[in-house]
C-alpha cells in the first residue's frame, strides 16, 4: 500500500512467482525475489520473501541479512526460528542455541515455538549432542495425539534422532506416527519405514528402459545389425 499503484502491481507479480516456484524451482524463485528487492527494498514483505528465497537456495548469509531487515521493519519475532536455522546453515550451531534461549522465543506462537524446538534439536545434533537433541524434542506437542501442521515434522525429527542413537525399534514407532500425521507428504517417513523393514525400491522406469534396450539390441543368431553377414 505504500507504493505507487503500477509499481505495487509489478512487485506483487514477482512475489507471486516467488511463492509459486520456491518449492519446485528455488533458483528461479530467487531470481524473481531479486527483481522485487530492486523495485521495493523498503517493503518488509519483499525483504521477507527475498530472505526465504535465499534460504531455499542455501544462501544463508544473504537470507539472514534479509530476515534481520524485515524484523527491523516490522518488529515481529516470527522469523526468529528461521534466522536461527540460518546460523546453523552457516556452521554456527552455538549461535542457534543461544537464540533458542533468548526472550524472543517466549513471544512466538505455538507453531513458532515448535519450529524453534526443531532448530534447537538440529543444533544439538550439529554439535554432536545427540542425547540432548532427543530430550529437546520431547515435549507436550510431541506427546499430543492432536494433529497440527507441525506434528509430522516434529515426530519425524524425533524418529530420525532416535535412529541415529541406535534406538531402532523406537525410531520405527515414531516414523509410523509421523506417517499417520503426514497428510500432505511433507516428509519421507514411508520410505524411512520401508528402509528399516528391509524393503528395496526398484525404479520401474529404469526397468522399462532396460527392457527396451534389450529388445533393440541385435541377437547373436541374427548377425550384425548392418546386414553384412560378417562378424
Amino acid at each position: 500500500m505504500s507504493l505507487p499503484k503500477t509499481l505495487a502491481e509489478d512487485v506483487a507479480r514477482n512475489l507471486v512467482m516467488v511463492a509459486r516456484l520456491i518449492d519446485e524451482d528455488p533458483e528461479e524463485a530467487y531470481g524473481y525475489s531479486r527483481i522485487a528487492l530492486r523495485l521495493a527494498s523498503r517493503v518488509a514483505a519483499v525483504r521477507e520473501a527475498a530472505g526465504f528465497a535465499a534460504y531455499a537456495t542455501q544462501r544463508y548469509t544473504e537470507a539472514l541479512a534479509e530476515f534481520r531487515a524485515a524484523r527491523r521493519m516490522t518488529g515481529s519475532v516470527e522469523l526468529w526460528p528461521v534466522m536461527a536455522d540460518c546460523e546453523r546453515g552457516l556452521g554456527r550451531p552455538e549461535r542457534a542455541m543461544a537464540m533458542a534461549g533468548e526472550p524472543e522465543v517466549q513471544k512466538l506462537d505455538k507453531a513458532g515455538k515448535v519450529e524453534m524446538r526443531l532448530v534447537a534439536a538440529g543444533a544439538r545434533r550439529d554439535m554432536g549432542q545427540l542425547d540432548a537433541a532427543i530430550v529437546t524434542l520431547q515435549s507436550p506437542e510431541l506427546a499430543s495425539s492432536s494433529v497440527q501442521p507441525w506434528t509430522a515434522r516434529l515426530r519425524y525429527a524425533y524418529a530420525d534422532a532416535l535412529l541415529e542413537a541406535g534406538r531402532e525399534d523406537e525410531a520405527r514407532e515414531w516414523f509410523g506416527k509421523a506417517l499417520e500425521a503426514d497428510k500432505d507428504g511433507s516428509t519421507d517417513a514411508s520410505d524411512r519405514l520401508a528402509e528399516l523393514d528391509g524393503v528395496e525400491f526398484v525404479d520401474a522406469l529404469d526397468d522399462e528402459e532396460a527392457d527396451a534396450a534389450d529388445e533393440a539390441a541385435p541377437r547373436a543368431e541374427d548377425g550384425p545389425a548392418d546386414g553384412s553377414g560378417q562378424a
